[in-house]
């Protein structure tokens, strides 16, 4: 039996490029290489394309990856042609006049994007893959751009009838402007405490906390360096975060098991979530509470919102959905979703009955993309019109028939 072709893509262009990575080699080690013959296809923060098994050795990641090196890794080019699948690397000819030539490494028929942030888990690759006809594992171009950017993610929630939180937003150049006016209409909007936010970012960087004005100056400040467009949101007192994965595709979605992370209060910062003694791991050792202790009445809402939530945006694979909830009052809101989750929360499939072990939760998301990937070429692309034959040119205006 042929094995499936399945590339792994991460890195990329986005601050969040190392939990990329981190989360890329976790899965490689859990890849069922019976079933699949796995491509790791590695972006550097300068957008260059590589591939190789040197990369799954987090060591070779110790420096920027920038040149080929033959025999661990080597620049390539993903063929976007149409079903075409070619992952191809130019060769240099032999001997003094040798023409380079293009070498085919394979044809793939699926990728695994395990992208976070922006230009791969905001719609970009996604759009790419979609003109390559490739299936590929993640929520589609739409919905993986409106779950980005959470400006337009909470709009898309507010309309879904979704709870989230008042906020409001600002603009960098007006901000640098009139700082004054800005703050002045964010003050007027929303009380203190505000937790301020790149719009397109995600693992908690550029995001702080503000309790008075010269606070709500300095987060802003601090978010500018990494959007032109900041979301500012109430702040709860000491809300309780609870997280849940949905997976699935078209009807067939099913919700996690919650977890509630430790984080003590507030928010988990990128420092929490990522380098706070856990090496390599990321996101799957966070110290979390699996079941989260919340009752069975707000257990079972959450799940029930995140099937909505992941419908709402038509999302593909599995996904992870943040939640907070207000002790004083005990309503749940939105944070946000991640539609390519760090670690892709295996950690919680793990635990969820019945438990889905890593190797076959990577089996799940092959198959829905594959299914996704037919359903759209049971579309009809080809509608005849006879336009051409009725049409005449005259001039660069040309005419109507």
């Amino acid at each position: 039996m042929k094995k499936t072709q399945l590339g792994l893509i991460f890195g990329g262009r986005s601050c969040e490029h190392e939990v990329s990575v981190i989360s890329a080699l976790q899965l490689s080690r859990f890849v069922d290489l019976n079933k699949y013959d796995l491509y790791p296809i590695y972006i550097n923060k300068s957008g260059e394309w590589f591939w190789g098994d040197g990369l799954l050795e987090l060591n070779n990641f110790r420096e920027p990856i920038m040149f080929s090196k033959p025999g661990i890794y080597e620049r390539v080019t993903l063929d976007i042609t149409s079903r075409s699948g070619a992952l191809t690397v130019m060769q240099n000819g032999k001997g003094l006049f040798g023409k380079p030539k293009i070498k085919i490494i394979t044809r793939l028929d699926c990728a695994v994007l395990v992208m976070h942030g922006l230009h791969g888990e905001d719609g970009s690759l996604q759009g790419f893959l979609e003109l390559a006809d490739i299936p590929y594992t993640s929520t589609g171009v739409v919905g993986s751009a409106a779950g980005m950017d959470k400006i337009i993610m909470k709009n898309v929630f507010r309309g879904g009838g979704i709870p989230v939180l008042d906020d409001t937003s600002v603009l960098r150049s007006d901000f640098r402007k009139n700082k004054k006016a800005v703050v002045y209409e964010v003050e007027k909007a929303l009380p203190y405490p505000v937790f301020v936010k790149p719009a397109n970012l995600g693992s908690s960087i550029g995001i702080s906390r503000a309790d008075n004005r010269e606070e709500l100056i300095s987060a802003i400040e601090l978010a500018c360096e990494y959007d032109r467009r900041i979301l500012i949101e109430k702040g709860l007192n000491e809300p309780v975060e609870v997280n849940c994965s949905v997976m699935g595709f078209d009807n067939d979605v099913r919700a996690s098991v919650i977890e509630m992370p430790s984080t003590g209060g507030d928010m988990l910062g990128f420092f929490e979530k990522y380098l706070k003694d856990r090496g390599s791991e990321g996101m799957a050792s966070l110290s979390r509470i699996i079941p989260a202790p919340i009752g069975d009445e707000l257990t079972k809402k959450v799940k029930e919102l995140s099937i909505k939530v992941f419908k709402l945006l038509d999302c593909k694979g599995v996904v992870r959905i943040d939640w907070m909830i207000d002790q004083d009052t005990g309503k749940l809101f939105i944070t946000e979703i991640n539609t390519i989750p760090g670690s892709l929360s295996f950690y919680l499939w793990n635990k969820t009955e019945p438990p889905i072990r890593y190797t076959k939760l990577i089996d799940k998301l092959v198959s829905y993309a594959i299914k996704a990937h037919e359903e759209k070429h049971e579309n009809n692309y080809a509608y005849h019109s006879d336009l051409f034959s009725k049409m005449s040119l005259t001039g660069s205006k040309g005419s109507k028939a």
